[in-house]
Order: C-alpha cells, then sequence, then structure tokens
C-alpha cells in the first residue's frame, strides 16, 4: 500500500486534471446536500485507490475540500435552522450525518497523506509534499475538531476514537516541528491558523459545558471561541494559571487541572483562558449596548438577545475559579411523569386540566437539588431541546412541578441525560386578557402564572412564543389566590426559552 501511494500512475477518473476540474465545475450550485453528498462520495472512491502517489492524492483532495466549502457552511446553517415538525427533525438528522460523514473521510484522507510522507520521507512525493505539510496537517485536525462539534451539536458522547485522531495528529505535527507553522486555512480567509491552534479549539470547545447551550448557540460558541483563541495560553508544562490538561495519546477528554498529575507524561498538554475572559467582558458590554462588533464573525446576522447568553455562558466557564455549584445534589431514584411543551404544561397546570389531560412520559430521576432534578430518559429521540418547558409529577404526588430543561447529553446507548431547572412548584394556568383603550380585548392569552419569586407588587408569568410585548398591558382574572381582577404593565422580558418566555409584569389595580 504505502509504495502504491508513491507510483506515478493512478488509476482514478480524478487522476485526471480535466475530469476533476468538470467534477467541481458540475456541482449543484443550488443544492448544498448534493453537492456535499457528491464531494463525500468521491472522498470515499478516493480511500479506497490504491495507486495515487501521496502529492497527487493531496492535490485532489485539497481541490474537492475547497470546492466544498461554501456548500458546507450552508448545508451547516440550513440544519441549525430545522426545527418543529417530526420531517423537518429528519431532515436536521440527515443533514447532520452528512456534514458529519464529510469532516471525518475528508480528516482520513489528510491522514493517509501524512503518514506516506512520514513513512517515506525521502521519497519524490513525500518531497513534494514538504511545503504542504503544516497545511495538511492544520485541515487534518480542524475536520476532527469539525467532527467533534456535530457530536456536540446532536448532545452526544466524544468518544475516545475522536480524541486519539485528534491527540496524535497534533503530537506528530509537533514532533516533526510544524504544529505552529501559521497558515492560512482556506483561500480567502485572511486570518491564519495552525495545527496547534485548531487542537485548541476543539479542546476549549469541549471544556466549556455545550450541554447547556442550544444548537444555534453551539455554534455561536465556536465562533466565540475562534475569535478568543490566541489569547488562550497552552503548552507542554503545567503552570500556576493552568486550567485544564490533556494527555493527547490517551483518546481522553480534556480534565479541570485540581492539582497536577504525579506522571505526566510526555503527550501531556495543558492549557487556561488567558485573557479570553476579559475579551468576552469586553465583548458583554458591547453587546448588551446593542452593538456587535463588525470584527466579530458569527457566520449570520444575530440579534444581541441571541448573543448575550453564549457570552455569559462563556464568561462562567472561562473563569479563573471554577464554577461552584450553587446547591447540593442528593442521590435519589424515584419515577416522574413529564410533559413538554408550553400547550402540554399549560393544560395541566389549567382549571380544566381534569378534561383530557395529555398523556405523560415517564422518567427516573436520578438527583435532586434545591433548584432542580438530574433525570435519565430512553426514546427521547429528536424532541427534546435545551429550553424546553416541562411539567413534572412526582410518582405518587398530586402537584405538578414547572421545570427547564437546562442541560442535554446522549450517552452511547442513546439514553438521554436531562438537567431541569425549576421554575415554580406552585404553578397555575391562567388566561391573561390584553387591554385596549382601557377595556379588556377579546382574545385571551394562554399564561402559566410562577406563584414563588415575586417582587413586591409583581408578577411573572410564563407566555407562548413572542407573548411578551412590552407595549402591551393585560388583564388577569382568574388567579387563583391572587388579586381578584388586576392589571398587569409590562416590565421586562425575563427569560426566553424553547417555544416560550417569561415576562415580569407590574401589579395595579384595575381603574
Amino acid at each position: 500500500m504505502l509504495l502504491n501511494l508513491f507510483s506515478s500512475r493512478p488509476d482514478h477518473p480524478l487522476a485526471e486534471a480535466k475530469e476533476l476540474r468538470r467534477v467541481i465545475g458540475e456541482l449543484p450550485l443550488d443544492h448544498p446536500y448534493k453537492a456535499v453528498d457528491e464531494v463525500h462520495g468521491w472522498f470515499e472512491s478516493l480511500l479506497v485507490a490504491t495507486d495515487f502517489r501521496a502529492d497527487l492524492l493531496f492535490g485532489v483532495a485539497r481541490q474537492l475540500d475547497e470546492a466544498a466549502q461554501p456548500f458546507l457552511r450552508r448545508l451547516a446553517r440550513d440544519c441549525l435552522q430545522v426545527q418543529g415538525v417530526l420531517q423537518a427533525r429528519r431532515d436536521e438528522q440527515r443533514m447532520a450525518t452528512l456534514l458529519y460523514a464529510y469532516w471525518g473521510e475528508l480528516a482520513n484522507l489528510y491522514t493517509r497523506c501524512l503518514d506516506a510522507a512520514r513513512q517515506a520521507p525521502k521519497e519524490r512525493a513525500a518531497e513534494a509534499l514538504k511545503p504542504s505539510l503544516p497545511l495538511i496537517a492544520a485541515r487534518l485536525i480542524a475536520a476532527r475538531a469539525q467532527q467533534l462539534k456535530w457530536i456536540v451539536l446532536r448532545y452526544g458522547q466524544i468518544g475516545e476514537e475522536i480524541w486519539r485522531a485528534l491527540g496524535l495528529a497534533y503530537l506528530a505535527a509537533d514532533a516533526d516541528g510544524y504544529a505552529q507553522k501559521p497558515v492560512p486555512l482556506y483561500p480567502g480567509q485572511a486570518a491564519v491558523t495552525s495545527a496547534q491552534q485548531q487542537y485548541l479549539r476543539a479542546l476549549v470547545l469541549a471544556s466549556s459545558s455545550m450541554d447547556a447551550l442550544a444548537p444555534v448557540e453551539i455554534e455561536l460558541a465556536d465562533r466565540l471561541v475562534e475569535h478568543a483563541l490566541a489569547s488562550f495560553e497552552f503548552s507542554a508544562q503545567a503552570r500556576p494559571y493552568s486550567l485544564y490538561w490533556i494527555d493527547a495519546a490517551a483518546g481522553v477528554a480534556p480534565l479541570r487541572l485540581v492539582q497536577r498529575p504525579r506522571a505526566v507524561p510526555a503527550s501531556a498538554r495543558f492549557f487556561s483562558s488567558g485573557d479570553a475572559p476579559a475579551l468576552i467582558d469586553g465583548l458583554l458590554r458591547q453587546v448588551e449596548r446593542g452593538e456587535i462588533p463588525k470584527t466579530l464573525n458569527l457566520g449570520g446576522e444575530y440579534a444581541p438577545r441571541t448573543l448575550l447568553p453564549v457570552l455569559r455562558h462563556l464568561a462562567r466557564h472561562w473563569a479563573s475559579a471554577p464554577q461552584q455549584r450553587r446547591h447540593r445534589r442528593h442521590a435519589v431514584q424515584t419515577r416522574i411523569a413529564v410533559l413538554q411543551g408550553f400547550d402540554d404544561c399549560f393544560a395541566v397546570l389549567s382549571a380544566a386540566r381534569a378534561e383530557g389531560a395529555p398523556q405523560a412520559e415517564t422518567w427516573t430521576v436520578e438527583n435532586v437539588s434545591l433548584n432542580g432534578f438530574g433525570a435519565v430518559a430512553a426514546g427521547l429521540g429528536e424532541r427534546m431541546r435545551i429550553g424546553v418547558l416541562l411539567a413534572l409529577q412526582p410518582e405518587g404526588g398530586e402537584n405538578w412541578v414547572l421545570g427547564v430543561v437546562c442541560r442535554f447529553g446522549r450517552d452511547a446507548q442513546w439514553r438521554a441525560s436531562v438537567g431541569i431547572r425549576t421554575l415554580s412548584r406552585q404553578a397555575q394556568g391562567v388566561e391573561l386578557a390584553p387591554r385596549a383603550a382601557g377595556l379588556a380585548a377579546a382574545s385571551a392569552v394562554p399564561a402559566i402564572w410562577l406563584r414563588e419569586g415575586d417582587a413586591e407588587g409583581e408578577m411573572r408569568f410564563v407566555l407562548p412564543a413572542s407573548g411578551f410585548d412590552v407595549r402591551q398591558t393585560l388583564e388577569c382574572a382568574d388567579a387563583e389566590g391572587g388579586p381578584s381582577r388586576v392589571v398587569l404593565a409590562p416590565i421586562e422580558l425575563e427569560e426566553s426559552g424553547s417555544g416560550f418566555e417569561i415576562g415580569r409584569y407590574r401589579v395595579r389595580p384595575e381603574a
């Protein structure tokens, strides 16, 4: 096989420059999925070809990879924007699977080129490849990092094979002396990167608790990691300010550095957030003022309210002092009935809940704390999302607790692990009436009154998505245990989730 990689007579259609140009030129411009799928198919055929000289193989893989980039960006954007109906979720899964496969096969191709050059360094092909080795290594690690990101976006587990492939590729580049060599990753990109920076990017993303963010927020977090990457510190030795460490050869995830490991292998690497927290704090202040810097490449247009929770999340997780859990967890083992989404939560918490209550799922609670639960469930499929509203009823109980999904992950058996933050233990479904010219309007707005934690003279309600309007005064007349009839003057949108919003209102008696 190795000798074949240095042969000069490849028996493959893309060995002909004319045919390669034709294939690239005929990629369907208006169908990113088909274009990426076609390039992926060519990658598969190249990997089984046994007669490509390594430098020629890299030349073909490079051109295909570069041609695919605009299609990959469009396909990733389409995948992240899909939501809602079952068919759409299936489309999302199909797109995500293709993207993961594309980056995996591309990484395999670049690995093959590097391995051939390293094993026979004096061959003509290896000499021809030598100037491109830093680029090949950077693209290889970037491709593996993309695989890691798509696992994170699907809330899966990053397996040993990904960590080992990332680590060994970095160590090889480091041993050969070009891990830190700056290169433009793709044509048209002004910024330069390196194999080491791409490795660090994957480490930082995986260490920043992405299981607490929605998919679009994870994509924004990755963009912010890229923006802040030069501010991070990375070294082969533990330093006083090192926050994490990893054995790059061991196929394991990075670990928080509580104390220096007793035996530090040569493959160990250490990293910290360096000046990144200050950079994020500066961005946070700008975005809080409604300003998004033009130098910040987010891959699209996003409102400040979309970016703010991501910046706050990274600010917490990149701080030099580790986050302390606010409330102690207690291990339990009990079952709970669960309803998902605003409509079902409202139905079960309203006065009309006895009239045909929605069908609940059964989950198992494994731990509880003062402000939430940790639960596991099988068969959640593609319906679960960060920020989903939940109504939960412990086995044998009568009361429904209102909560929201704050963490989500899947194990190797696709069993879901769900972190739930409690919103209210006494929530009540009510109907709010918009007021027009001082009179109650005819249409009603379903809402869930959060009966705990209100400041004096205020009430908080969970509303359907886009239900809060700072210009719209509401009226409430059926809150059990509350004022008989009140006017609600909007104060602020307190929180947004998947399919719901929480609005805070000032209470005043009806005029």
